[in-house]
C-alpha cells in the first residue's frame, strides 16, 4: 500500500471504495502515493464522494462564545441524535475561532465566513472559505464597501452563500439595498471581483443572512416603503420573501402562509430544516413555525409547531420573550431540540404527546445558536 507506483488493483475499483471512505480517514491516506495524493483533489472524484456523503447528513452547530470578555464563533459538526441526546457536551466540544468571524452560510460541507471593518462613515466587507472537515481555507475575497451615511435603516446590504448545481460554482450574493433601488452582486469561488448581475426595484431586508434552499437565496423583506420604516405599521399583506436564483440570475417573491393572519409583534425569522424554508415567528402567547414542503408552493406551507410559552415553561414578565430557537428536528418529525435565551436552557420538546421530555441548562456566555444542514466534504475552498 505504499509504494508510490499506480495501485495493483484497477483504479476504477480503487475510486468506488474510496468514495464511500469519510474525509477524515481520506486526508490520511493522501501521504499513501502521489496517485491517491491526485485523487484526493481531483474534481470529478471529489463530486462523487460528495454523492456518497450527502446519504449522511449532520447538523453543523455554531454559536457565539463570550468568553474572557471576548466574543467568538464557534462551530462544531455533531449528528442530529447526537445533539438530541447530549446538547450541553456537543457544544462543550466546540471549535472556537481565533478570529472574529462572522458565518454567512454552509452549503456542502463548505463553510463561508463574513469579515469586517466599521468605521464612523466608511463599511467594507469580505468573505473567506473554510472547509471543516479538510481544515483547508481560503484567502480573502476582494472587498466590497459603501459610505454608511448613504443608508438608511431598513435600506440595508443583504448577503447570502449558496451553490449553483448547473455551473458547480460556490456564489456570495450581495443585495445592495439602496433607497430607489437594488443591485444584485456577486462573488464566485476563485473569482478575483465581484460582479453586478441585475438592478431591481428596492425590498427593505428585514434579515441580514439569506437562507439557501433549492439553488435559492431568500431573505424576509418588506415593499418599497414610501415613508420611514417602523414594525409596529407593517401589515401582513406587505410581509414577503425576497428570492434570488442563483442558476437563472433571476429573482422573484414568495407569499407568507395563509395562517399568518396577523403581524408578529417580533420580526420573524428565515430559516431552513432539512431542505425545507422556515418561518419562525411569535404571537403574544404562542411560538409558531411554518414550513414550505415544496418550496415555491405557496400551498404547502404547513404548521409544524404551535406551543405556548407557557406549556414549554418560558416565563414572560414583560412583553414577549426572546424568540426560540430551533437547533435540529428529529427524522419523523417528532422531536425537537429548542434553544431558549430567556432561560439558558436546551428544550426537548415532543410534537407527538405534546409534552417537554427534557430540558438542559447551558453557561450564559454562550448565545445566538444557529444549526445548519452540514455533511463532511472534500470540496476545496478555492480552485485547484
Amino acid at each position: 500500500m505504499c509504494s508510490q507506483h499506480d495501485p495493483v488493483l484497477p483504479q476504477e475499483l480503487f475510486v468506488e471504495i474510496l468514495s464511500w471512505v469519510s474525509v477524515k480517514d481520506l486526508m490520511r491516506f493522501r501521504c499513501v502515493s502521489k496517485w491517491w495524493n491526485y485523487l484526493l483533489s481531483d474534481p470529478t472524484f471529489i463530486k462523487l464522494h460528495l454523492q456518497r456523503s450527502s446519504k449522511n447528513t449532520e447538523i453543523l452547530l455554531t454559536f457565539r462564545d463570550y468568553e474572557n470578555d471576548q466574543s467568538r464563533y464557534c462551530v462544531t459538526p455533531c449528528t442530529v441524535q447526537g445533539l438530541i441526546e447530549n446538547p450541553s457536551s456537543t457544544i462543550d466540544a466546540c471549535h472556537r475561532f481565533s478570529h472574529d468571524y462572522t458565518i454567512l452560510g454552509v452549503c456542502n460541507g463548505l463553510v463561508c465566513l463574513q469579515d469586517s471593518y466599521r468605521g464612523d462613515e466608511y463599511e467594507e466587507y469580505w468573505v473567506r472559505f473554510w472547509n471543516p472537515a479538510t481544515r483547508l481555507m481560503s484567502e480573502n475575497s476582494p472587498h466590497i464597501g459603501f459610505r454608511s451615511n448613504d443608508y438608511n435603516y431598513p435600506y440595508l446590504f443583504m448577503l447570502g452563500f449558496g451553490y449553483n448545481d448547473w455551473s458547480d460554482t460556490y456564489h456570495v450574493v450581495f443585495l445592495d439595498n439602496q433607497p430607489q433601488k437594488m443591485e444584485v452582486r456577486v462573488h464566485s469561488l476563485g473569482d478575483t471581483c465581484w460582479r453586478n448581475i441585475i438592478t431591481c426595484p428596492p425590498s427593505p431586508s428585514l434579515s441580514l443572512h439569506g437562507a439557501y434552499v433549492s439553488g435559492t437565496l431568500n431573505w424576509l423583506a418588506l415593499p418599497m416603503l414610501s415613508s420611514g420604516y417602523r414594525w409596529e405599521t407593517v401589515t401582513v399583506d406587505e410581509l414577503l420573501i425576497f428570492s434570488y436564483d442563483l442558476r437563472n440570475e433571476t429573482y422573484s417573491y414568495l407569499c407568507m402562509p395563509d395562517g399568518l393572519l396577523e403581524v408578529p409583534p417580533e420580526v420573524p425569522v428565515l430559516e431552513i430544516f432539512k431542505g425545507c424554508l422556515c418561518l419562525c415567528h411569535q404571537n403574544k402567547t404562542h411560538f409558531v413555525v411554518w414550513v414550505m414542503r415544496d418550496f415555491g408552493v405557496k400551498n404547502s406551507w404547513t404548521q409544524l409547531l404551535n406551543v405556548s410559552y407557557e406549556h414549554l415553561q418560558i416565563h414572560v414578565l414583560h412583553g414577549f420573550p426572546t424568540l426560540p430557537v430551533i437547533l435540529c428536528v428529529s427524522e419523523n418529525d417528532e422531536i425537537i431540540l429548542l434553544g431558549n435565551y430567556d432561560g439558558m436552557e436546551f428544550i426537548l420538546y415532543n410534537t407527538r404527546d405534546s409534552r417537554i421530555d427534557r430540558c438542559e441548562h447551558f453557561n450564559e456566555g454562550k448565545l445566538y445558536f444557529y444549526s445548519y444542514d452540514y455533511v463532511q466534504s472534500l470540496i476545496m475552498p478555492y480552485r485547484n
